[in-house]
């Protein structure tokens, strides 16, 4: 069984990152991520397979996105 670990969406990890196309599971009404102790996935801006628990912050060239929407890009 594969462990999971609950991440804070402001967490600065591949796998809380919009360009991280990896498996995860987003709970926006309690802004964490799921995702398996052992994930990987596809960082979207540099095209290479990343594990989702990488400190995105020692990545010179990252351009790590929060998962949470803009506020305020509603058009009313």
């Amino acid at each position: 069984m594969n462990e999971k670990l609950i991440l804070p969406t402001e967490a600065k990890v591949c796998a809380t990152c919009s360009y991280w196309d990896g498996e995860r599971h987003i709970d926006s009404d309690m802004k964490v991520v799921v995702v398996s102790l052992d994930c990987k996935g596809e960082c979207l801006v540099q095209t290479v397979q990343k594990r989702g628990l990488n400190d995105s912050r020692s990545e010179p060239d990252c351009m790590w996105e929060d998962l949470e929407p803009d506020e305020g890009t509603g058009t009313g």
